[in-house]
């Protein structure tokens, strides 16, 4: 059993409130727009991390972190890049790949809307925890937490950070 926890588009600024709320997960995983390599060495020494660049994200982001990372862990499979679309628009450039090798867990970034839908098609579960910086046109920062245990993903939580604007 692993206990994750999930941000993306924090675009150089980490809420320390997201320390708190990462406490009890064994992982990180940020899906993009770090916007310093300051964020995933803070967010690495509280626990394990994976990251993957964003399209804001400078050359030494995506030196230290690859575009798309894909792994098995708890039998689950998991893709986790920037920018991937939301089913049932994916992204032209990961779709080919989704229908040939579908993930059990898809996770994209960028958009900055927390959604988390499951695709009858390709029998995924899509993940995007929304943007967890200042920057951006979303309203409302947030982060996901889940368990993946022996092939599922259960015990999923949406942790609202505040309003963008009051930070």
């Amino acid at each position: 059993m692993k206990r994750i926890g999930l941000l993306s588009d924090t675009h150089g600024w980490l809420d320390p409130r997201i320390r708190e709320h990462f406490a009890a997960c064994d992982e990180i995983w940020h899906a993009g727009d770090i916007g310093g390599l300051h964020v995933t060495d803070e967010l690495s020494k509280w626990k394990p991390l994976r990251a993957v660049y964003g399209n804001i994200d400078d050359a030494a982001a995506r030196k230290t972190h690859p575009e798309h990372q894909r792994f098995t862990l708890d039998e689950v499979n998991v893709w986790i890049t920037h920018i991937g679309g939301r089913p049932p628009g994916y992204d032209r450039n990961v779709i080919s790949e989704l229908r040939a090798n579908p993930p059990t867990l898809f996770i994209c970034g960028h958009s900055h809307i927390c959604m988390v839908k499951f695709d009858d098609r390709l029998k995924t579960l899509y993940m995007n925890p929304g943007a967890a910086g200042k920057h951006g046109f979303h309203h409302v920062r947030t982060v996901l937490r889940f368990t993946l245990e022996n092939g599922k993903i259960k015990d999923l939580e949406v942790v609202e950070l505040g309003a963008r604007a009051t930070v």
